[in-house]
């Protein structure tokens, strides 16, 4: 049985939850409160190991959605991460990786259309962009440290095992990538 979001949704662009998490990164989420609380890339990075071997995954909230986009993201982070000898490199891909070009729900090379929300309008979809280019910053910044958190500094390879594996079957970059 696939593992599925706890958190409250309050607001959604499209049928994907914002949530609010705890970051240093600059951009529109919603600040967490307590720092001692799980966010949404908390739930992710707890649940992914557990739930990459998934095919099929049954959507119950708004929050799962952005809990896949999240578990898809630390597989991209994880191809990219395989790559790198240490953590200052492995920051500088995560960096590059969560800035640069990508879909989002409604554009035609977004890998889940069928099952995401276009934005209602190009303010929802700049917000949604804005707010997840910040969910992805964030997110690399945490593979990171659980990838390079060993004590030669060395990728851990029980991380790493898992760059290969394809949550849902899918993956957020193209053929090839």
């Amino acid at each position: 049985m696939a593992y599925h979001s706890q958190l409250p949704s309050n607001k959604n662009v499209g049928n994907m939850a914002i949530l609010p998490i705890r970051t240093t990164v600059r951009g529109p989420a919603p600040m967490q409160n307590g720092a001692s609380e799980q966010d949404i890339i908390d739930e992710a990075l707890y649940y992914f190991k557990a739930n990459v071997f998934f095919r099929n995954y049954e959507i119950k909230s708004e929050s799962d959605r952005l809990l896949i986009y999240v578990i898809l993201y630390i597989s991209e982070c994880l191809k990219k991460l395989a790559k790198c000898t240490n953590k200052n490199q492995g920051m500088q891909e995560m960096y590059t990786l969560a800035i640069s070009k990508f879909d989002i729900p409604g554009d035609p090379g977004f890998v889940l259309n069928s099952v995401y929300g276009k934005p209602g309008n190009s303010n929802d979809a700049e917000f949604l962009r804005s707010y997840l280019t910040q969910v992805r910053q964030e997110c690399g910044q945490r593979v990171c440290e659980k990838v390079f958190n060993t004590e030669d500094g060395r990728p851990s390879k029980w991380w790493l095992c898992f760059a290969k594996k394809k949550f849902m079957d899918k993956s957020l970059s193209g053929p090839g990538q």
